[in-house]
């Protein structure tokens, strides 16, 4: 991928506290208008992370850029093009949705009044708060101030939105709400978040980052790491009749490493683990197909589950120190 094509991209950022390292040497890449999830256990580094991006953190080694700009140096320009949440927004109680946005914007929008009040309508319905603009927050539920928190962060139109945790103390209708402003705001900006719940970065992001105990240890596009979780390619068959010449002669073939067998009641079932997918995706099935006393229930290559990805990376890497 081209520089030119990255929104945030840094190169051995690291971050020491006294003698514990919060971040050991992180290579990210974010690209435009990606929704790119930032998966971590609690105390991973995320928020770490997120602190030497906005320029509130220095870093102790190690470099990184935002839209070109050097973190260390340029946090001020950096800023004015990014809109951030932090994990726990707080609010003036007593004031509404539309005075928040007002209070919030008047920081920087220099247009006319007019303009201010159109922006302020077009970002309280991007997050569907329109029929409570004129509520105090105090009466809002989890949900609705966490979509208050993005429209603040959403408000001058930054090309980057940077949400920490954005959806850690919500209710399922809460996140599910929070996820769909994401995919909304997809086209408008690029959007990096950091959290710990699998099932939404599962729903929403394009590229996945792993951070486990300050380390990077796994980094892809979403598709590519439910694709491949184990670090084999397995294929998964569902087969009717009596499969065990069909089993011998694929078992012969050089490519295929293992066959895992189930029988069920109704049809036998197969995971597959090839070395060579190329030669799978040719000649698996034909193989099978050559025994006219098997039908083919099902094929295709195994689908992980986030989870089941996250927690070998995870334990794998703790394994490891």
């Amino acid at each position: 991928m081209a520089a030119t094509d990255l929104v945030i991209e840094t190169h051995g950022l690291s971050k020491t506290y006294k003698e514990v390292s919060a971040l050991k040497s992180l290579d990210l890449a974010v690209s435009h208008n990606s929704i790119f999830g930032f998966l971590g256990p609690n105390g991973a580094g995320k928020t770490t992370t997120i602190k030497l991006l906005l320029g509130l953190a220095k870093p102790t080694a190690g470099s990184a850029t935002i839209f070109g700009h050097d973190i260390a140096r340029d946090s001020v320009e950096i800023r004015k093009r990014v809109g951030y949440l932090a994990q726990d927004p707080r609010y003036y109680e007593y004031m509404t949705a539309r005075q928040t946005l007002r209070y919030i914007a008047h920081f920087f929008f220099t247009g006319p009044e007019k303009g201010l009040e159109a922006r302020m309508a077009e970002t309280l319905e991007l997050v569907g708060l329109s029929d409570k603009a004129d509520r105090p927050i105090k009466g809002f539920s989890g949900g609705e101030r966490q979509r208050l928190g993005i429209a603040q962060a959403q408000i001058n139109y930054p090309d980057l939105l940077i949400l920490d945790e954005p959806a850690a103390s919500l209710d399922p209708q809460g996140r599910r709400d929070g996820l769909e402003v994401m995919e909304r705001l997809r086209k408008h900006t690029t959007i990096f978040y950091s959290t710990h719940i699998l099932s939404d970065v599962q729903r929403v992001s394009d590229t996945v980052a792993i951070l486990n105990k300050g380390q990077l240890v796994a980094q892809a596009p979403i598709e590519q790491l439910l694709a491949g979780g184990s670090g084999s390619t397995i294929y998964v068959l569902a087969l009717k009749g009596d499969p065990a010449q069909a089993q011998q002669r694929v078992a012969a073939q050089p490519w295929v490493a293992a066959i895992a067998v189930k029988t069920e009641q109704t049809h036998t079932d197969w995971q597959v683990t090839v070395t060579d997918e190329a030669a799978a995706e040719e000649q698996l099935l034909r193989l099978v197909l050559a025994d006219a006393q098997v039908n083919v229930l099902e094929f295709g290559r195994k689908k992980y589950e986030l989870e089941e990805v996250f927690l070998g990376l995870v334990e794998g890497n703790n394994d490891g120190k």
